[in-house]
């Protein structure tokens, strides 16, 4: 099967419901694919089986599917068009990083790797996309660095923030609106227990009040 634009949106997706998925878990299941795309299950399932007759993907009716090898490798080197991509518009043209994922999405199927790889190396053969996401190499090698969310930050402690679980617009720009960013650095001053919400602090000494969803989709690491 060759990697059509479908195919690799399906197979992204797939790569990234993997990503998520909790200890134990080793299927994707079918409906959380289908949301992911906008497709019905029915769609979702029909392209699933190609995708598992092509050796890209091993599927286990009524139950998910999850990549081979192959497919694993492929949805790397999608990602590393996407974040490329991104990193590009931010970088060089100067676009806003919840401007950049919907022409990311477009351009990643249509780039040549002697551009990417162009890319890559204009920009220093960078290590994340403006989202703080990792860009794989050119093997389709990924690397996993230890993150956690910014809810699980105890009191007391400052992290730095170095990427996004939401990186839809809105999102996106209430953080522009908080002055965070990738490399910001934040205390947690109190958690509150009723609700989960979190006040903390960044540089000046400003305080203000997060809610459990804004910090659960904020990753750092602790500075």
């Amino acid at each position: 099967m060759l990697p059509s634009s479908t195919v690799e949106n399906y197979i992204k997706a797939i790569y990234q419901g993997q990503v998520s998925l909790t200890d134990g878990a080793r299927l994707v299941p079918m409906g959380q694919v289908a949301a992911a795309l906008g497709v019905t299950p029915g769609t979702a399932t029909t392209m699933v089986k190609a995708l598992a007759e092509s050796g890209l993907a091993e599927y286990e009716p009524y139950s998910g599917v999850r990549l081979s090898s192959a497919g694993e490798r492929l949805a790397a080197l999608v990602l590393r068009r996407h974040r490329l991509v991104e990193l590009f518009l931010v970088q060089v043209l100067g676009m806003s990083w919840d401007e950049v994922h919907d022409d990311a999405e477009q351009l990643e199927h249509v780039v040549s790797e002697r551009l990417i790889e162009r890319i890559d190396e204009m920009l220093g053969h960078p290590s994340h996309d403006p989202h703080g996401d990792p860009i794989p190499s050119a093997n389709g090698e990924l690397s996993h660095a230890q993150r956690i969310i910014l809810s699980d930050v105890e009191a007391g402690n400052i992290c730095n923030v170095v990427g996004v679980r939401d990186s839809t617009t809105p999102f996106l720009q209430y953080l522009q609106q908080l002055n965070i960013g990738i490399g910001t650095k934040i205390k947690v001053i109190e958690r509150i227990a009723y609700d989960g919400s979190l006040t903390v602090s960044m540089k000046r000494g400003q305080q203000f009040s997060v809610s459990k969803k804004f910090a659960d989709n904020v990753l750092v690491t602790m500075a």
